[in-house]
């Protein structure tokens, strides 16, 4: 990891300019990252689109940025800088415009870039119920199964889950973090972290030690968005983070889908209201890939089981379903009520005794009683 030409300079930035500053993007799009780096040391006359207040902040902290020293302090902790232009950059992260990151620090040894080509974020509350966690993880684990990868943010509830779902299925994930990513947080994720690191990959915008706040956890969310073909959100109140996430890819084009839980459960009338606009529902793993896989890669059909009832030919259906509940009754009766001759409906009443639904009583036919408790229950008698 070399300090030398463009890496360093935005090195340097990423400990300046804080994650999503749109401003500042623009100034990096019209004048180049060098010349933002020069007038930001010369402590000049300010660039367009920010106070003169504004300005000196920018300035002040420029003075105390090292980035040779970030770098040392990456190195020793395992990390590297990967930026636009490097081989390792993923090309979705531009979809993003002038909210483009700067950077990202990046912990692990697989290809960010060919991680997120086949991703998917699972998000959701960090106060989630049973329910949620279980959907959480086991919607990770068939993703995983499945070769994709699962990106969120390392948080607690419906973050971890996903992770560790991933995790236990021997799959990739990717933690996107809101702060340095040498300084897991929250703290009773540090086991969580360090495993993600060693099988997947943690990342994130903050140079090494950078502590997070509320607002780096909002703008984290258009990372986790753009980095991924689509976001799932499991469990969400109204005003949850998650959502932020899941309208970030709306308004990337990226495809936002929401598992949904009990009406009653305030921890999903905010995935409610989004599958109200324009998500999508998903129940698992196939669901999801069918949405943002590849053509043919379609989750199986949703259907009850087949019964050997549905196997009768209509007919025979018919004449079974004119037989008395309680009772024998004469061919003639049953031929009327299913609307047939009764030399027909005799030859459907012995095809249905040889298959166990009907038995004679003197000159006429009654249901088995193993087909009115089956009946009654739901099911077949065969």
């Amino acid at each position: 990891m070399s300090p030398d030409g463009e890496s360093a300079d935005r090195v340097f930035l990423a400990r300046v300019v804080e994650p999503g500053d749109e401003t500042a993007g623009r100034w990096l799009r019209e004048f180049g990252v060098r010349e933002v780096v020069r007038r930001l040391r010369g402590g000049g006359a300010p660039l367009p689109g920010v106070s003169g207040t504004r300005w000196g902040g920018l300035v002040a902290r420029a003075r105390q940025a090292e980035p040779e020293r970030d770098l040392e302090v990456a190195r020793a902790a395992g990390m590297r800088f990967v930026c636009p232009g490097d081989a390792e950059w993923p090309a979705q992260l531009d979809d993003l415009g002038d909210a483009r990151p700067t950077g990202l620090w990046v912990r692990g040894r697989p290809s960010l870039r060919m991680w997120a080509l086949r991703s998917v974020a699972v998000v959701g509350a960090r106060a989630c119920t049973e329910y949620g966690t279980h959907v959480a993880a086991s919607l990770a684990s068939g993703l995983a199964e499945r070769g994709w990868v699962v990106v969120s943010g390392g948080a607690y509830g419906i973050d971890g889950a996903a992770h560790r779902g991933a995790l236990a299925a021997g799959g990739a994930t990717v933690a996107v973090l809101a702060c340095g990513v040498d300084r897991p947080y929250p703290r009773g994720h540090t086991a969580l972290i360090h495993r993600i690191a060693e099988q997947g990959l943690v990342i994130g915008e903050l140079p090494p030690g950078d502590h997070p706040t509320p607002s780096r956890f909002v703008l984290r969310n258009r990372v986790i968005a753009a980095l991924t073909r689509g976001t799932v959100v499991v469990e969400a109140a109204c005003r949850s983070g998650s959502l932020v996430t899941a309208r970030a890819a709306q308004r990337l084009g990226r495809f936002t889908m929401g598992v949904p839980g009990p009406v009653t459960s305030g921890l999903s009338a905010g995935v409610h209201e989004l599958l109200r606009e324009e998500a999508v529902l998903v129940t698992d793993a196939a669901d999801v890939v069918e949405l943002v896989g590849d053509m043919g890669e379609l989750a199986p059909p949703r259907r009850g089981p087949v019964l050997p009832r549905d196997l009768l030919e209509p007919a025979a259906r018919a004449v079974l379903a004119a037989l008395p509940g309680d009772r024998a009754a004469p061919a003639s009766e049953i031929a009327r009520g299913a609307r047939t001759t009764p030399d027909d409906a005799i030859a459907r009443l012995y095809e249905l005794r040889a298959l166990g639904y009907v038995e004679r009583h003197g000159d006429g036919w009654k249901l088995t009683r193993h087909a009115v408790i089956s009946a009654r229950r739901g099911r077949s008698p065969c």
